[in-house]
């Protein structure tokens, strides 16, 4: 990646101030050549501060020099920034989507340009660990391809796929997969916390086991149900437990948890902003 590239991030929220601390920290470019957009002055100035890049308030005006274009906005802003970027963009330039739900030919018809990457990273990519899953048009370039996926690795893991489906169960599984293990590590520290645990020893308990299990699964050659069936003593405390979390459905909650959010997906892709949760 040349340093000297510009890079324009429409949207300057949590993943975009991601984005723009993990490309400074990973040294890929320096802070005059990024420059945020977005709709308020307060955040811009934030931003501005913290990381001394460029900023405005105006869409169009963040694209004029672009190499790059980063779409880290909510789905419903869009339209307006279709609107904005619409013969806008330089030819040469590439865009990264990262909205949820939003195919490829939606961004390439919308923005009427036709170098396009559609990604979907997560919020652990906020501390270089994320996970992302992405994808190009035809028509981008071999260039453009190392320069996406340098681009997304500095989040953490990324892994390029070809089929777009994968995008959407990517949604399930790794974008929203954050809030999966938040609720769980949540729970158990709520439980250590009602045994009598101080919140703050259950707080480092908890942590340090997931983090130590994750570690410890990635380091082995094991499927999981062996590692499991491992600390799993005939008639002990954890045959006890997995027992109870077996008998309540765990399994089968986490299942239909992600088909559910990979079904909100596609509709979000199809449009259908509200769906009835007792439907899915």
């Amino acid at each position: 990646m040349d340093k000297h590239q510009k890079i324009s991030i429409i949207g300057p929220g949590v993943m975009g101030e991601a984005l723009v601390s993990r490309l400074l920290s990973n040294q890929l470019t320096e802070p005059e050549n990024i420059i945020a957009a977005g709709p308020r002055q307060d955040r811009l100035d934030e931003l501005a501060d913290r990381y001394q890049i460029m900023t405005t308030l105006n869409n169009a005006e963040a694209v004029q020099q672009a190499d790059v274009v980063i779409l880290s906005i909510k789905p419903q802003k869009l339209p307006q920034v279709f609107e904005d970027l619409q013969n806008q963009l330089p030819q040469s330039a590439l865009v990264i989507s990262i909205l949820a739900g939003t195919p490829l030919n939606a961004l390439i018809a919308g923005l009427k340009h036709s170098s396009v990457v559609r990604a979907m990273p997560n919020t652990p990519a906020q501390v270089g660990e994320g996970m992302t899953v992405w994808m190009q048009s035809q028509q981008t370039s071999e260039a453009q391809h190392a320069l996406a996926d340098k681009i997304l690795s500095a989040l953490g893991q990324a892994i390029f796929v070809e089929d777009e489906a994968y995008i959407d169960m990517a949604t399930a599984v790794s974008g929203t997969g954050p809030a999966y293990v938040f609720l769980f590590l949540e729970s158990m520290i709520d439980a250590g916390v009602h045994l009598g645990l101080p919140r703050r020893i259950a707080e480092e308990m908890v942590i340090q086991t997931i983090k130590g299990s994750i570690d410890y699964y990635a380091q082995s050659s094991s499927h999981p149900a062996r590692l499991r069936n491992q600390v799993t003593s005939p008639g002990g405390t954890s045959a006890t437990a997995l027992y109870y979390l077996e008998k309540m459905g765990f399994r089968t909650a986490i299942s239909r948890a992600i088909w559910a959010a990979f079904t909100r997906s596609q509709e979000l892709g199809k449009g259908q902003m509200h769906q009835d949760p007792e439907k899915i």
